[in-house]
């Protein structure tokens, strides 16, 4: 797999490309998303901003995300990460908004709910994709691989442009 620089500095092409741009909503990745395609200089020409909302607060208050939602569905599931992600296209206007919840471990999992369960979503003009993971590493490796799958599903959506 290709490290998150490289991807970022592919996605960060395709955008332009495209006259594209892309904002964030992240839970679990707490930054890493866009930490990653802020890396790549001139970065500015495309990603145009973030929020980490780890509480369901923050979720709430700064996405908009519906608070019988997360009652219904909990922060991790696909109608939170869809909801976040439609949130930070309301808030930015971006051509494309992802977004990230999940739970990183090592704690906080269930039988339901596995530590490295994680949903990426993306949102745009053309709807909503969500996509499941489960990840089997640790912490860091989980969010790693959490904020790889987003820049993949980023980049997928910017060839169908």
């Amino acid at each position: 797999m290709d490290s998150l620089l490289e991807q970022s500095q592919r996605v960060g092409a395709a955008l332009r490309a495209r006259a594209a741009s892309v904002c964030a909503a992240e839970s679990c990745t707490g930054g890493l998303v866009l930490s990653a395609l802020t890396d790549v200089a001139g970065s500015s020409d495309y990603v145009l901003g973030g929020v980490v909302a780890y509480s369901n607060a923050a979720k709430i208050a700064l996405l908009g995300v519906p608070e019988a939602t997360l009652l219904a569905h909990g922060a991790v599931s696909a109608p939170t990460a869809q909801a976040m992600a439609e949130g930070a296209l309301r808030l930015f206007g971006a051509t494309f908004a992802l977004s990230v919840t999940g739970i990183a471990g090592p704690g906080g999992g269930t039988p339901e709910k596995p530590v490295g369960l994680v949903y990426v979503a993306l949102a745009s003009a053309q709807g909503v994709r969500v996509e499941r993971f489960v990840w089997a590493g640790d912490r860091i490796a989980n969010k790693r691989a959490s904020a790889a799958a987003a820049l993949e599903l980023l980049l997928a959506a910017c060839s169908q442009l």
